[in-house]
């Protein structure tokens, strides 16, 4: 629990104390954030903001990581670190994207097609490792496994490799994809995220306490590294708090891609190695809605342009945060209201989690 605390709090101080610096340095710099030309005309005014905040988070959890463990005199695991790398792998190329929209200036970065690239040789990467026989523990536990799970492994749900692997890229490209669309209002993802990787802090220390290796049971979770896990759950955790303090509106910086491909790859990460992949659904149910919105106006758009020869939208414009935005709610009110409903979505999923807990004993 020590390294839990340490690597929260480490976390916190580098994200608070490293965003305001990173205001200053990116700003002297001229990193300013380009404004997409057909969203709300409010959001103009936030042309030159700085961004690529998510350097920062990135860095303070992989500090808050490494110093907590090296506080403790405990060497990483396995899980924790090929985690990190699926965060910092997502990160770098959101990196990528976010340099060419400043050197370039202009709100596009890297075209769908080279960053979907990007995405795909982290996420196959990450699934190659974490399915892989020589990760395995002494007990015979790999990082990830080849059955689907919800609360826990699915014991008659086992993929062939190759679909598991596929499983593992559509969550890490889906979520990445997800949080970058969340990351349009001041503190919205960076608010929902501390919601959603508290609740991965929570999980994997419940699991912990119930380890199989520990405790034996019919209710025991069988899985791997899950304090280490806990560990980057409460790193990510404050350092999306500290980020929060700048980034709430008005925001003094953004988090760009550089932070919203790494934080939902990380949730991707935490969902495969915790046994939890649909268990994610509803923990991370505002980012599924945010894409929901956005598959279903590109869907229905299409669609009624070929039948009718007019194109037709569902909502005013995608993702659905801005569609409220052009109803005539304020930006903060939209950012508060959409952090309830993700509390909503973290409080039934953990509900769920801990009452298939008990009604296992």
């Amino acid at each position: 629990m020590l390294a839990i605390l340490l690597g929260g709090g480490i976390a916190l101080l580098v994200s608070l104390l490293g965003t305001r610096t990173a205001i200053r340095v990116f700003t002297k710099w001229g990193y300013g954030q380009e404004i997409r030309e057909d969203g709300p005309t409010s959001h103009h005014t936030k042309r030159g903001t700085p961004t690529m905040g998510g350097v920062v988070i990135i860095a303070a959890v992989v500090l808050g990581y490494g110093l907590a463990k090296l506080l403790t005199m405990d060497a990483p695991s396995a899980s924790a670190l090929l985690l990190l790398f699926l965060f910092v792998g997502m990160g770098l190329v959101g990196f990528l994207d976010d340099f060419i929209k400043i050197y370039k200036q202009r709100s596009l970065g890297l075209r769908s097609k080279a960053k979907m690239v990007g995405q795909t040789v982290i996420a196959v990467a990450f699934g190659i490792l974490a399915l892989a026989p020589w990760l395995e523990d002494e007990n015979g536990r790999s990082p990830a496994s080849e059955k689907v799970s919800f609360l826990r492994e699915i014991e008659w749900l086992q993929l062939p490799i190759v679909l598991a692997l596929l499983l593992i890229w559509l969550l890490v490209t889906g979520f990445s994809n997800a949080v970058n669309l969340a990351d349009g209002l001041d503190g919205l993802a960076a608010g929902a995220s501390v919601m959603v990787f508290g609740a991965y802090t929570l999980v994997n220390i419940w699991q912990n306490n119930q380890f199989c290796q520990e405790a034996p049971s019919a209710s025991c979770y069988n899985v791997r590294d899950p304090l280490d896990l806990a560990i980057i759950a409460a790193a990510i955790t404050g350092a999306c708090f500290g980020f929060l303090w700048w980034n709430a509106s008005p925001a003094a910086i953004f988090m760009g891609d550089t932070g919203s491909l790494s934080l939902g790859g990380a949730l991707a990460g935490f969902a495969i190695l915790t046994r939890t992949e649909l268990l994610l659904v509803i923990l991370g149910g505002l980012f599924v809605l945010e894409t929901a919105s956005v598959m279903l106006q590109v869907t229905w758009f299409k669609t009624t342009k070929r039948l009718t020869g007019v194109g037709k939208r569902v909502f005013r414009i995608a993702p659905i945060h801005h569609h409220f935005e052009m109803l005539g709610w304020e930006q903060v009110t939209v950012v508060i209201r959409f952090w309830i409903i993700t509390g909503l979505f973290v409080a039934t999923g953990l509900g769920v989690f801990y009452a298939e807990w008990v009604a296992r004993l």
